[in-house]
């Protein structure tokens, strides 16, 4: 789930002119996101702790599968649909899938990365604590903002952990 998603808290990068302000500008946003690769050629570098390993092992195979404009069309507009205001057009659908989220009971875990410094765990994973409050975590691991780079065989052993002991027959 992407913690972009919720308007609630505000966090201080939604003030930022960039990354975040730029992506939601008519048309510098796209022209960056859709034909630049920012997105995949800084975004994800500058969101991983360990640089040096994400550009020797992962980075190529984000540039593969997004490998021109067409196929960037996620994510040149998924950003642009964030709410940043009340005035924002998606934020009625967003404040229906937080009210959604928080009815749901369905087995759920929280995994945040220490250093995050797009959604700081302390206050984000606490948001997502009180909307599920049935969830285990949050686990802290090493990683910002994409932490599946940094701590993939960590994250996975909590998902089969987590995946065993919520397993149902049938």
């Amino acid at each position: 789930m992407s913690t972009w998603a919720w308007p609630r808290p505000p966090a201080e990068f939604r003030t930022r002119i960039f990354p975040w302000r730029m992506m939601h500008a008519p048309l510098v946003g796209p022209y960056l996101l859709g034909r630049h690769n920012a997105l995949v050629g800084r975004g994800i570098y500058l969101s991983v702790v360990d640089r040096e390993k994400f550009r020797k092992r992962a980075q190529h195979a984000y540039e593969w599968v997004l490998p021109d404009p067409t196929a960037r069309l996620l994510t040149r507009t998924w950003p642009r649909w964030i709410p940043l205001d009340a005035t924002s057009r998606a934020l009625e659908r967003f404040n229906w899938l937080e009210k959604e989220l928080a009815v749901c009971r369905l087995p759920t875990v929280i995994v945040w990365g220490r250093e995050d410094d797009v959604f700081d765990h302390a206050t984000f994973s606490a948001r997502f604590k009180q909307l599920l409050p049935h969830a285990e975590g949050p686990h802290l691991v090493t990683g910002r903002h994409f932490l599946q780079e940094d701590s993939g065989p960590e994250i996975a052993a909590l998902i089969v952990e987590f995946l065993a002991r919520n397993r149902t027959e049938g």
